[in-house]
């Protein structure tokens, strides 16, 4: 859920891949993966998304 919400996110944005791993200082690979749900992450990880897209953590972790 965290990846599909990831990206409902970052297109809320306006933003690309490549330019939210900028933001959050993450490989585009690494952010790519999260999206595709292939990857856990670490909470300061979470963190660093929720900083760079300006979403709340509820609304990355949250399944509506």
């Amino acid at each position: 859920m965290l990846g599909k919400n990831l990206k409902s996110c970052r297109q809320a944005a306006g933003l690309t891949q490549v330019q939210l791993a900028e933001r959050a200082n993450l490989a585009p690979r690494v952010l790519q993966s999260i999206e595709a749900g292939k990857l856990n992450i670490l909470v300061t990880t979470l963190h660093r998304l929720h900083v760079a897209l300006g979403c709340s953590i509820e609304n990355l972790m949250n399944s509506k």
